[in-house]
């Protein structure tokens, strides 16, 4: 499957929406072929030297949701997460757009949060509280869902690029599972010895 590549320094997954702000010619040529071509979402690494940062061969297949002209004239787009993909070669074309040759990956299978793992899905409602904006685009959240609640939370937990990518880039979502847990009760460690 060929998608045109869009790279950022933050990431999406299934079921994910995240807002975009597209001004450069070669994205918005994308805007305008995406319907014919598909476009993907992939993960810039940390910066080399020289200031080049790779993109990462993990991404995220996106539908555009809903596009408006902005008040600034730049176009506004909202994208929402199908699945994820791997990169096998990448072109660069005539103006800059990233064209890619990309292998669709399974899907992770969803499954309902375990009691000791409700935590989770209560962080990230805090989360959902503390960010209205946020939360909006996510009208109907599904808390019970595992999968869900593991994909939001790698969206929004500042991680860097290279860990995300190897939790994303994973069979299943027990990796990252194990490594939120993990992290959420560090954090309430911390918080009670203070």
């Amino acid at each position: 499957m060929q998608l045109s590549i869009f790279p950022l320094r933050l990431n999406l997954l299934p079921d994910g929406v995240l807002p975009l702000r597209v001004f450069e010619p070669r994205y918005l040529r994308m805007i305008a072929e995406a319907s014919k071509r598909g476009m993907g979402l992939c993960l810039l690494g940390k910066a080399q030297d020289g200031g080049f940062s790779p993109l990462l061969a993990i991404g995220t297949r996106v539908e555009i949701i809903d596009f408006d002209c902005l008040d600034d004239g730049i176009l506004g787009v909202t994208v929402k997460g199908i699945d994820r993909f791997r990169i096998r070669s990448l072109e660069v074309e005539s103006d800059g757009l990233l064209s890619a040759d990309v292998q669709l990956l399974p899907g992770w299978q969803h499954a309902p949060l375990q009691p000791e793992q409700h935590i989770l899905a209560e962080k990230l409602g805090q989360v959902f509280q503390e960010h209205p904006n946020y939360a909006a685009y996510y009208p109907t959240p599904q808390w019970a869902d595992a999968c869900w609640v593991v994909q939001r939370w790698l969206e929004v937990l500042p991680l860097a690029a290279e860990e995300k990518f190897s939790l994303m880039a994973s069979n299943d979502y027990h990796d990252a599972l194990h490594f939120l847990l993990q992290a959420v009760q560090e954090e309430d460690a911390a918080i009670r010895q203070h």
